[in-house]
């Protein structure tokens, strides 16, 4: 595992990231296309544009380009000068940042720490509802009280020492503060516009955004269209003009659209086939280890699954060999954790029936439903989004359930968008669920069931492991951290408030003539500035 950096390290980091080119690097010898433009699927429709609203991987692909925060991702994955130009840490919980100032706003306008400041306070505003507003917003100063209500936005650590320079300051040490300001819900957005046209602000023709590219089109579900944005600071080095996103959830439909050249990008190959197009297409198989869990939500508050043996048993009986081997088949690794190997500042805490025979498993689980009195043939639901991805590992799930357990599973599906209310809602008994990392440190997995987390799907709590999570956080000791994260993380999974799965891959095909695609970026996070088309 990649170690917690230092002082003197995030300093030669820094000197490092600020030596790098912001935007894609043509290798030497490399010719490029006349035409610079790419369809890519995006999975689905996306729920929004504002990134202080974005929740899903669409969402993100999409502000991710349409805005820049104070740091961005490259290609690699790695943290490099967004609108801030350089960064220091003055202090355990103080950040300053300097913005550069060629930074434009679309219609020509600069980019200020106001921007920032006005945008952060919307974001934890508890009006503005982002169901990312506790996730992030309990690493800054007063945040927590702020997303709550008990404070006003104003106290919120983050305020501008003059026109391009801003201060943030933290509620506890955070390391990794500038990877976690690479998330476009803590960037800026652009006040006069969005008070100009509320709800509508985000439409072709209204939105203003400071990325590398801006909004000419948005059909639902049908695609949204960006283009090159002549106002950014780095335009000079971006090659794509134009990039049209689709959002296909169906992964047979995704293929044949690539197969015919109506999308140049899978978004992620159906379940079972990863062998078959990586032998036909072998140039354009993409395929790397994510920084990301593919589990299943429990909702524990619902009484079929208030009893912890009920969850346990559940849980017991997935063969997660199989389901990576036989049902995804795309090389993805099982999972038994809520952390995930190359995780910071967490060690990986696999339950210790991970290893068991699975008649051992299967007796056990068995046994657990009998003390819960729960008998063969009890009915449960399942909740997943319209995918063949997803429901082949439904069906796979229910018929565990079923063969080992006798219990009778009742399956449901439905658009991402409404299976994301829903989750939030707690209106399900059992629902599919995945996270990718926004940013590379345990914390980003503990959001998933830290007690007053909007991210909690699961609706549990354990204020033991909470205390030891809020230890961590305050220690300036990396061991010391790790540890009490490590105890944290196992004390709340054996409450099972979910099911660990598998640990992401992205299984994919995207043209050999796309240049800039990294199979080292662990997070999936792809800037099309950092993109190109190579002469085909």
């Amino acid at each position: 595992m990649k170690p917690i950096l230092t002082r003197t390290a995030w300093v030669l980091s820094l000197a490092a990231a600020f030596a790098t080119t912001h935007a894609a690097t043509i290798p030497a010898g490399v010719q490029l296309h006349s035409t610079q433009t790419l369809i890519r699927n995006n999975g689905s429709e996306t729920e929004t544009l504002d990134p202080a609203l974005a929740e899903s991987v669409g969402a993100n692909n999409l502000t991710r380009d349409l805005f820049e925060g104070l740091t961005a991702n490259d290609s690699d994955g790695k943290i490099v000068p967004g609108v801030a130009e350089s960064w220091k840490q003055t202090g355990d919980t103080t950040w300053v940042f300097k913005l550069r100032r060629n930074a434009l706003w679309s219609n020509g306008e600069p980019v200020t720490a106001d921007d920032f400041v006005y945008a952060i306070r919307r974001f934890v505003d508890p009006k503005t509802a982002s169901t990312y507003a506790a996730t992030f917003g309990i690493f800054l100063l007063n945040g927590a009280e702020v997303v709550k209500g008990s404070k006003p936005t104003t106290d919120i650590g983050v305020k501008a020492l003059d026109k391009f320079t801003i201060e943030v300051k933290t509620a506890f040490p955070v390391t990794f503060l500038p990877d976690l300001m690479s998330n476009n819900n803590l960037g800026p957005v652009h006040r006069a516009s969005l008070e100009k046209y509320g709800k509508e602000w985000t439409k072709p023709g209204n939105l203003v955004s400071n990325g590398a590219y801006v909004l000419k089109e948005w059909q639902v579900n049908n695609r949204i269209v960006i283009e090159k944005n002549p106002k950014y600071w780095d335009a000079a080095n971006v090659q794509l003009t134009k990039v049209t996103y689709l959002p296909i959830e169906d992964g047979h439909a995704d293929v044949k659209l690539y197969e015919s050249g109506e999308n140049e990008w899978v978004y992620q190959l159906p379940p079972g086939t990863y062998e078959k197009y990586k032998a036909q297409y072998p140039k354009e198989i993409r395929n790397a280890p994510m920084i990301g869990l593919r589990y299943y939500s429990y909702q524990t508050q619902d009484p079929a699954f208030k009893d912890v043996r009920v969850r346990k048993a559940l849980s017991m009986v997935i063969d997660r060999d199989i389901l990576a081997q036989r049902v995804t088949a795309d090389g993805q690794a099982p999972a038994y954790s809520l952390m995930v190997a190359g995780t910071n500042g967490a060690d990986v805490t696999p339950y210790d029936w991970a290893n068991w025979p699975m008649t051992k498993k299967v007796a056990e689980a068995r046994s657990l439903l009998q003390q819960a009195g729960v008998k063969p043939g009890s009915k449960f639901t399942f909740s997943y989004n319209t995918s063949e991805y997803h429901k082949k590992m439904a069906v796979f799930a229910a018929s565990e359930w079923k063969t080992k357990l006798g219990l009778d599973i009742e399956t449901e599906s439905m658009e991402f968008k409404v299976l994301l209310k829903k989750r939030h809602d707690g209106t399900f008994q059992m629902a599919r669920n995945g996270w990718l990392a926004d940013y590379n440190d345990a914390t980003t997995f503990l959001a998933l069931v830290r007690c007053d987390s909007d991210q909690n799907n699961n609706f549990n709590c354990n204020r033991k492991a909470e205390d030891l999570i809020n230890q961590g956080s305050q220690s300036t000791d990396p061991a010391k951290r790790r540890t009490l994260l490590t105890r944290a993380s196992k004390m709340i999974m054996e409450d099972y408030p979910m099911i660990p799965l598998l640990q992401y891959s992205l299984p994919r095909l995207v043209k050999s003539y796309v240049g800039g695609y990294s199979l080292h970026n662990a997070q999936d996070r792809f800037r099309s500035k950092d993109l190109y088309i190579i002469k085909h």
